[in-house]
């Protein structure tokens, strides 16, 4: 009797641990694994032949401007945009083509700074209605109906239908979960929006790349538009609003203070939470980093933003806002390393001067209804999709009740991240075998060799 109590209170105790060792334990091996199944490629910068100090020269340079073709994880990367990522902006390789797309892109993106608030205001707000009197969200879901009606109103001049929402969402979310191994891919789901766009083509109100098939004019606004911008408007809205919630002080800073608090807190978030992890290129010719060194045509420069972001400053881990204020520049005290956008040697992103304008609108729009607050774990991949208590400011006395959920939450959120990690472990690594089978950009670029 007392073997089999040991035994079960063992168990017990091993299972309570579980959250704080096993995710850990489990993200190093599929890093492990993935390393291993995508061999030996790429040149980390900044690392030992690209420090941080050459890191922007390195990444501006004319010959670092190579997208997909020769790279074993452009694969990977096509494989999880299907469909089109031949004819993604991010993944074409310069040319006629990629200036038809680029020139497109910025055509769309061009509107009046009022017309973009305003848009933004009755999308947020539209998403909120939905919400009621708050609860627990998920902020990421939160988020992407939002972006889905600005981008199909930027696209089509009008307000979206329920029908287009649902499409835009289901695919932009399976596209998420797939780069985040949470879940395999639906193809059916991001065909449903493919065959949606084809039949919706000559309703846009710009002009659409030149050069393109139908397909592929389809392929780019639902690469473009409805996986890249409303992905990644959604992802940077849920750190953003995660990092309010989790620092009560700064959250009512930047819902009494002017833009420029709030522009601070922008900037340290996407300094810390940076959309991208890793940006590969592939040289088109030699690079000499010094007199020494030089990087041969064709290799794989892999750009690390969250190592780049980190580095030169004390305490890179603490989120502090007051990096980016005026004094601190000043004194020499600011983040020297800082390229949310990228660079403009190098393609910057398109949306670089409207994605702040809509986030301080939304931000604004979500804090002016609710509270927020969360003891969920915030990391810059973000697998929990940002779970978060919407408080409603009206009135007040609801919040202590909300707030007594945050326990549960904390709690939910530990042992979720357990299964998660063992879900990611799984369908990671036949998501990344897959892909190496398909060879998408090889078979592109190469298909004689297939």
């Amino acid at each position: 009797m007392l073997t089999a109590a040991v035994v079960a209170l063992t168990a017990v105790a091993v299972a309570l641990s579980l959250p704080w060792w096993l995710p850990g334990r489990v993200v190093a091996l599929r890093v492990r694994l993935f390393a291993r199944i995508n061999g030996d490629e790429g040149i980390p910068v900044p690392g030992e032949t690209v420090g941080v100090d050459r890191f922007l020269e390195v990444y501006s340079h004319p010959a670092a401007g190579g997208r997909s073709e020769g790279a074993v994880l452009s694969d990977l990367f096509w494989y999880w945009l299907a469909p089109g990522p031949h004819v993604h902006q991010e993944h074409l390789e310069a040319g006629e083509r990629y200036d038809a797309v680029a020139r497109a892109t910025r055509g769309f993106l061009s509107v009046p700074r009022a017309d973009a608030e305003e848009l933004t205001r009755r999308s947020v707000a539209a998403a909120l209605d939905g919400v009621g009197r708050g609860g627990t969200v998920r902020l990421r879901d939160l988020m992407m109906p939002v972006w889905a009606a600005f981008y199909y109103e930027l696209v089509f001049g009008e307000p979206c239908p329920r029908e287009a929402r649902d499409l835009i969402v289901g695919n932009a979310d399976d596209v998420v979960t797939a780069l985040k191994c949470c879940g395999l891919r639906h193809m059916d789901r991001r065909h449903r929006l493919t065959r949606y766009l084809a039949g919706r083509l000559d309703d846009v109100r710009r002009p659409l790349p030149e050069g393109l098939s139908d397909e592929e004019r389809s392929f780019y606004l639902q690469g473009t538009f409805f996986n890249t911008a409303v992905v990644q408007m959604s992802e940077a809205m849920a750190h953003l609003l995660m990092v309010l919630a989790r620092h009560p002080e700064t959250q009512e800073q930047a819902r009494t203070g002017d833009d420029r608090v709030l522009d601070q807190v922008m900037a340290e978030t996407m300094r810390l939470y940076p959309l991208f992890g890793v940006a590969h290129r592939i040289t088109t010719g030699d690079i000499e980093v010094d007199e020494r060194t030089t990087i041969p045509a064709g290799s794989v420069l892999c750009f690390n933003y969250p190592e780049f972001h980190h580095a030169g400053i004390e305490e890179p881990d603490r989120f502090d806002p007051g990096r980016f204020a005026p004094s601190r520049r000043r004194e020499g005290g600011a983040a020297p390393h800082h390229i949310p956008f990228g660079v403009a040697a190098n393609r910057p992103c398109p949306a670089w001067r409207l994605a702040p304008i809509t986030m301080r609108v939304a931000v604004r729009e979500v804090l002016r209804r609710y509270a927020l607050a969360t003891s969920a774990s915030h990391t810059r991949s973000l697998p929990n999709r940002g779970p978060c208590l919407l408080v409603p400011r009206t009135p007040p006395a609801t919040g202590r009740a909300h707030r007594a959920a945050l326990p549960a939450m904390w709690a939910r959120d530990r042992f979720e991240d357990v299964w998660r990690s063992l879900v990611q472990l799984v369908l990671g690594t036949r998501m990344v075998r897959d892909a190496r089978r398909q060879r998408l950009c090889a078979r592109h670029f190469h298909p004689e060799r297939f």
